[in-house]
């Protein structure tokens, strides 16, 4: 069943949330060395304390997600959803939202939820994502959150059919596996995921993302 605000069932807690995050930022590094053209981004060290996952799709459609020690929290903007208020969204998105995720999600301006459409959550101490209480009158994908979230289920074969379509490659689905398993990035890996991969020039971003690689010599 596709993931959504209607189903939060099938995403993974929060450690491996933060893992698939970094496996999908690691995968669009690979592929594309030119930073602005990657859908995902991973950066462990975002602030004191805190990490941050984003996908944008460079149409203005994206999701943003804080790693903090009350937990995680995530929201998303999909321009074409009848949920999109631009400047205004709907109330019910965020009127539940813990305290704890203010000032480090809600109110902050790099993540643009004054244009939101939909925004989930789990605390540290809770066993099941929440989201708040909206009620549509359509039938579908109102908020935008399927669209968005459904690479979140963890299956590999996702991101290798993401691959084909966006960056018009055929992956390895045991190589994008690898890299949905956290096994240490290689040289071997790294240039089956893309041959023209140079891993030297990729050691600043896997530091950012906080993903383990070999030496180059393969230790």
């Amino acid at each position: 069943m596709t993931i959504s605000t209607k189903n939060l069932n099938e995403l993974p807690d929060a450690l491996g949330l933060m893992r698939l995050t970094q496996s999908l930022a690691v995968l669009d590094a690979i592929l594309s060395p030119e930073w602005e053209y990657r859908y995902y981004s991973f950066n462990h060290a975002w602030s004191d304390g805190e990490m941050m996952a984003s996908m944008r799709d460079g149409s203005g459609d994206q999701w943003f997600a804080i790693f903090c020690a009350a937990g995680v929290a995530l929201h998303g903007v999909v321009h074409e959803a009848p949920a999109f208020r631009p400047g205004h969204p709907l109330p019910a998105i965020f009127n539940c939202l813990p305290k704890a995720f203010h000032a480090n999600l809600l109110h902050e301006p790099a993540f643009t939820t004054q244009d939101s459409t939909f925004c989930i959550w789990r605390l540290d101490n809770e066993e099941r994502w929440s989201c708040g209480p909206i009620e549509f009158s359509t039938d579908g994908d109102p908020d935008g959150s399927a669209q968005l979230l459904n690479i979140l289920a963890g299956r590999p074969e996702q991101y290798v059919e993401f691959a084909k379509n966006y960056y018009e490659r055929d992956l390895n689905l045991s190589d994008v596996s690898a890299i949905y398993r956290h096994q240490p990035l290689s040289e071997a890996l790294g240039q089956r995921l893309n041959p023209e991969l140079d891993l030297e020039s990729l050691k600043e971003d896997l530091a950012e993302i906080g993903y383990p690689m070999l030496d180059l010599d393969g230790r």
